[in-house]
């Protein structure tokens, strides 16, 4: 199929190592994406105006609905109605924490009598995704932003906040292959091959019918505030679920995102 991005390769032997410090540094341009954010307003307002739907955005490890406010605003302004998690600090799957967030996902459901879109970065990924697992019927289609579902936890230079913040262990290996596994609604990965953070293999979905891959140029931190990603989903979040195609590279937008093997 010619319109497939970024397929996922085969898995290595080796796994994917965390980010070195060269890239480590790079994410001190985070607040040059959101200023190139500000500058690109008039082509991402070309975007094609949102239906309304609800769209439930998670933050990453050791942030809050302050680090996702630029991105639901985006969000509200194309014409979607965005949610915050309204969890605090993303500190892991702390008691209550999941069950606040299954609570959550069924009352906006409920609440707009639609299916609603499940945006996570970072570490809100992996919430954006099981969710959906568990509530099918709720879920309209599910966007990550740098989020390491695919690969060792310890391939990422955040484990150790991690394990710092949540009180638990990531050396259970055995939920790789459980993350791994794409909900059934339409899922798209947004991630970056210069992450300083999480090693970019681990943010590959593998093939399937509703799974894609969008390779953007952007640093971890700054991936929410980052046009090349918000144009992306913004675009992703448009798509009707029962009609979903793959991201289309054709045109200008060849010259953004690169198409290249995995």
């Amino acid at each position: 199929m010619s319109e497939t991005l970024h397929r996922r390769a085969p898995r290595s032997e080796a796994p994917p190592a965390a980010p070195g410090v060269g890239l480590m540094l790079l994410e001190a341009r985070a607040p040059l994406e959101w200023a190139a954010t500000l500058a690109a307003a008039p082509w991402l307002a070309r975007l094609p105006v949102g239906d309304g739907h609800p769209v439930l955005v998670f933050p990453g490890l050791g942030a809050g609905d302050l680090s996702t406010l630029p991105l639901r605003r985006f969000l509200r302004e194309r014409g979607y109605t965005a949610y915050a998690w309204r969890q605090g600090l993303n500190l892991g799957p702390r008691r209550g924490v999941l069950d606040a967030c299954r609570a959550r996902l069924a009352e906006l459901a409920r609440r707009h009598r639609e299916p609603v879109s499940l945006v996570g970065w970072s570490l809100g990924g992996l919430y954006a995704r099981e969710l959906a697992k568990e509530q099918p019927q709720h879920a309209r289609c599910v966007v990550t932003l740098g989020t390491p579902f695919a690969g060792p936890p310890r391939a990422t230079n955040a484990w150790r906040l991690y394990e710092w913040v949540s009180g638990q262990s990531v050396r259970d290996e055995g939920l790789v292959d459980v993350l791994r596994r794409p909900p059934a609604c339409p899922t798209t990965s947004i991630y970056s091959r210069t992450d300083g953070i999480v090693a970019w293999q681990c943010s590959l979905n593998d093939d399937a019918p509703n799974t894609e891959n969008i390779e953007v140029h952007a640093s971890h931190v700054g991936m929410g505030l980052n046009p090349l990603a918000l144009y992306a989903l913004a675009d992703r979040l448009a798509q009707d679920p029962q009609a979903w195609k793959r991201f289309d590279r054709s045109g200008a937008r060849r010259w953004l995102y690169p198409r290249r093997p995995a």
